[in-house]
């Protein structure tokens, strides 16, 4: 049976600028093997070209349409639900491209939607403005819920962090499109052209790439090299499929492909 992968960047295949040893030979191995797979981030800042320029510094050649970001399903959730519409972005590069790519005008008056995504350029002034955007009607989109890592010099804010200001302000919930939420676990799926019982995500966190896919019915792997610790899996009520230590411990095929 076909089967492909949805596989987690940071934490999976490197932690921060340092690859994660195996990495390089696994997705060699893809290629050769010609399995379908792509990155899966939630990180909706990078484009693309940025994840794959990363990953050749590593030694990790692979094309853009191994790439797929929260800000790509964002924008292909807004286009559907709402074509050639507006928006106030707090956000950067990839979520700018993916939503102009998608048909939407970036405003600063009267959008349908405020989108928000990574970024470092934010101020208070523009928070506001999207705050009084809201209270008039535009609709509040988050590409993803993450967290702030909690690092001392860490310079790019936490999506949620910003999000929970804005609800708090203006009593609207956002709708977030990125991991866990099931929207872009199918819209992933959908642009490595597989059905549910033909993908596994293979990810570090059990509260987005571990959930997601359960919630859709993907099979799933963790790799211990990231975000979770063994100890940590009887905290949650799902559980993966597999439980591996490192990528370089992910034999092919899987044992679910045959």
């Amino acid at each position: 049976m076909k089967h492909g992968l949805l596989i987690d960047m940071d934490g999976v295949i490197y932690i921060e600028n340092q690859m994660i040893p195996g990495a390089d030979v696994f997705i060699k191995t893809l290629l050769k093997e010609d399995i379908p797979f792509t990155f899966m981030t939630n990180n909706s800042q990078r484009t693309p070209l940025d994840g794959v320029q990363k990953l050749k510094k590593m030694g990790i050649k692979v094309e853009e349409k191994h790439v797929y970001t929260s800000a790509m399903a964002t924008a292909h959730f807004m286009a559907h639900q709402f074509p050639n519409g507006t928006a106030y972005v707090l956000g950067e590069g990839g979520l700018i491209k993916s939503l102009h790519e998608n048909g939407f005008n970036l405003v600063q008056n009267d959008p349908d939607f405020v989108v928000v995504g990574e970024g470092i350029n934010f101020t208070l002034e523009m928070v506001r403005k999207a705050i009084d955007f809201i209270l008039e009607g535009a609709k509040l989109i988050a590409t993803n819920l993450d967290a702030t890592p909690r690092k001392q010099g860490w310079n790019n804010l936490g999506i949620a962090a910003v999000v929970a200001m804005i609800e708090e302000a203006t009593g609207k919930k956002a709708f977030s499109v990125g991991k866990p939420s099931p929207v872009m676990m199918r819209s992933a799926r959908k642009h490595i052209g597989l059905a549910t019982d033909e993908v596994t995500v293979i990810g570090d966190t059990m509260s987005t790439d571990i959930q997601g896919g359960v919630s859709v019915g993907y099979k799933t792997i963790l790799t211990l090299s990231g975000m979770t610790k063994r100890e940590q899996l009887i905290d949650y009520p799902f559980k993966p499929d597999l439980v591996i230590n490192s990528i370089k411990d992910l034999e092919l095929p899987l044992k679910w492909w045959t």
